[in-house]
């Protein structure tokens, strides 16, 4: 630790020769030569502030890892339109972010040769090397791994639940669908405020279909998304499942009983947010990193709120194994990769594979992630983490967080017990986590139709919930898209899956 802290500590200090280190060697095996140039990293930005270049991070980072670079920004808001440029232009960044991984256009023009394929090169570099297998597998496409994976977390969601309605309503933390559906219920049929204003169980959003009620149907044994059909051996959608309708039956039944906000299908997140910040609901499905935000966002709606949240990930239905559906594409946030033509040869790209093996450090981890000690963060006197300007850390620390190449190469104690129970319970989710085996095949079918087909189901979806729509409803929906790209999708996923 004191090492560490000397380390990081220390660092701000080269700030002023970010520029000589430009004209340093690579410490890569590849043995590039003395000359060489920083590598050009195009990265996503998610904060509205774009750091300095050659900023006590990025300098920090050159530092530590032996590997100048200099970081390429592009915002979140066109982040789409600037990766289909480059890749039209072929003006491509040494390394490049890859959020948008499972694009076609991006899938397509990572399998053209415009980038490396690297599994052969991995087993040089201790940290990539042990990746996870199963978040490498994620990042392959057909296969192949054409990147480096971002390392998350593999599955981040639970159910929160108001500690303080349980309480003033005299009811248990529920660990089973039915004790979670009769919450539900009694949040919306009883007083858990003590006000008597209205209240009810659930808040839900818009995106229901495909982000918080998808959750909840693997507690009933749906799959992330894509799954393995034991009986035919086809991988098929999850929504098509009986235990997907299953799901979709009690939910729609709890939606009866009031326990669900009756506008969901108008619920922006925003909105979503707010109402329950603002004790319109008690129940929301989500990352369980959020409740710290919850009651932030409370508390500067009302100081003197006494809002007290618990948290759950291990919720489980009848003879249903325990399982969380991954939230996170299987622990692959998207892959950092080397193009071809500004890195020709192997000795090139393994100067980017050396500066990404360095940022699975906990040094550099710390400075991505918290920044400098004594400047951004400092340690109590119980070892808790503690930003301390937190104007400067969003400035110049947190717009780093989105491009690390591990999440999860150390978890800090924070001040925060709602951030220790969190995290403790997110490495926990990891033991039943449940991905997606279609995540690393092609379809083509799926490119062109997927987003038509889901938004057919996701309609019908919403008004069986509302008591609109039957379940045979939802299955004729199915029907009629079995002939717009359904079908193939399902035999060409089953054709790779096969082939693999």
């Amino acid at each position: 630790m004191i090492q560490r802290r000397t380390l990081l500590t220390s660092l701000p200090l080269a700030a002023a020769g970010a520029v000589g280190l430009a004209a340093c060697g690579s410490s890569g095996s590849g043995g590039g030569s003395g000359s060489a140039s920083p590598l050009t990293w195009m990265s996503i930005l998610h904060t509205p502030t774009t750091p300095a270049a050659g900023g006590t991070v990025e300098s920090g980072l050159s530092e530590s890892t032996g590997t100048p670079f200099e970081m390429q920004w592009v915002p979140a808001s066109s982040w789409d339109e600037k990766v289909n440029a480059v890749i039209a232009s072929g003006d491509i960044a040494d390394i490049t972010t890859n959020v948008s991984w499972n694009q076609s256009a991006v899938r397509q023009a990572l399998t053209s040769g415009m980038f490396w394929e690297i599994d052969d090169l991995l087993g040089d570099y201790p940290n990539l090397a042990g990746i996870n297998p199963a978040t490498l597998d994620a990042g392959r496409i057909d296969g192949k791994l054409y990147g480096v994976p971002m390392v998350k977390e593999v599955a981040r969601y639970g159910v929160l639940v108001r500690q303080d309605w349980l309480d003033r309503l005299g009811l248990e933390v529920p660990h089973t669908i039915e004790e979670l559906e009769e919450v539900a219920i009694a949040f919306a049929e009883g007083d858990p405020t003590g006000t008597g204003a209205e209240t009810t169980g659930f808040i839900d959003r818009q995106e229901s279909f495909g982000v918080g009620f998808r959750s909840l149907t693997g507690y009933f044994g749906a799959g992330d998304r894509f799954q393995l059909d034991e009986a035919s051996g086809k991988i098929i959608p999850a929504y098509i499942t009986d235990e997907f309708k299953e799901a979709m039956e009690w939910y729609a039944g709890v939606y009866a009983a009031g326990g669900i906000n009756q506008e969901f299908i108008t619920t922006q997140k925003q909105n979503q947010q707010q109402a329950i910040a603002q004790d319109k609901g008690g129940i929301v499905v989500t990352g369980l990193f959020e409740a710290k935000n919850y009651v932030a966002l409370a508390e500067s709606i009302s100081p003197d709120t006494e809002v007290e949240w618990t948290l759950i990930n291990d919720i489980t239905h009848k003879d249903v194994p325990r399982r969380i559906l991954s939230d996170t594409n299987g622990g692959m946030g998207g892959l950092f990769s080397f193009s071809t033509q500004s890195l020709p040869e192997e000795a090139d790209v393994r100067r980017g594979l050396e500066l990404m093996n360095a940022l699975h450090e906990e040094p550099s981890f710390q400075l991505m992630t918290n920044g400098v000690e004594g400047t951004h963060f400092e340690f109590d006197g119980e070892g808790a983490l503690e930003i301390i300007d937190q104007a400067r850390w969003e400035t110049e620390v947190q717009p780093y967080n989105g491009s690390r190449p591990n999440y999860v190469v150390e978890t800090y104690k924070s001040t925060d017990e709602y951030v220790n129970l969190a995290n403790e319970m997110m490495a926990e989710n990891e033991e039943f986590a449940i991905t997606n085996p279609a995540q690393q095949l092609t379809s083509p079918a799926y490119d062109s139709s997927a987003s038509t087909i889901e938004q057919a189901l996701s309609d019908t979806y919403s008004k069986v919930v509302m008591g609109q729509a039957t379940i045979a409803d939802y299955e004729a929906t199915i029907e009629a898209v079995r002939g717009q790209g359904l079908d193939d999708i399902i035999a060409e996923y089953t054709e790779a899956y096969d082939a693999l």
